[in-house]
């Protein structure tokens, strides 16, 4: 694949540098996906895919999922969140949602199907070895403290270098 950015071309022809399985959550078993991130001049290239999403019948609700890298390092939880031992957005520098390093743009959901690519330097592709990316029930609103009010976890992943 080659992107591009700014007049001059991102070559990911190379392997990522890190990547996660995602999986739903009990109530949303059919959600499954992959998280890649290539280490690229200008930062972290993250690319998602996602399948089994929940779709919509209504034209003017079709969903939106907010996605976040937490600082947890699983995706276990309880009866009440499936995902709880995946903690809160990663934030190293305690900024204010949403300049959170986890936090991440929404993914427009297409009939159960789900795509984004985007260039990020809030973090680097070491860094968030080890840690959680989520992807929530609704979209995150980029204003409410701490989470962007983006509902309920669905799906998870850790993060792991890939060999």
């Amino acid at each position: 694949m080659i992107y591009m950015f700014n007049n001059s071309i991102l070559n990911i022809k190379k392997r990522p540098y890190a990547f996660a399985k995602i999986n739903g959550s009990n109530e949303y078993p059919y959600i499954n996906g992959t998280a890649y991130f290539y280490k690229v001049q200008a930062g972290v290239l993250v690319c998602i895919q996602l399948k089994g999403l929940p779709v919509s019948d209504s034209i003017c609700e079709k969903p939106i999922f907010a996605v976040h890298i937490h600082s947890g390092d699983s995706c276990t939880g309880n009866s009440t969140d499936p995902f709880a031992d995946a903690m809160t957005h990663y934030n190293p520098n305690n900024c204010n949602h949403p300049y959170h390093a986890g936090d991440l743009p929404p993914i427009f959901g297409a009939n159960g199907l789900g795509f984004s690519a985007f260039l990020t330097n809030r973090f680097t592709a070491e860094e968030i070895i080890g840690k959680t990316i989520i992807i929530h029930s609704a979209p995150d609103d980029f204003t409410t403290q701490p989470s962007g009010n983006s509902s309920i976890k669905i799906a998870c992943g850790v993060i792991s270098y890939v060999y």
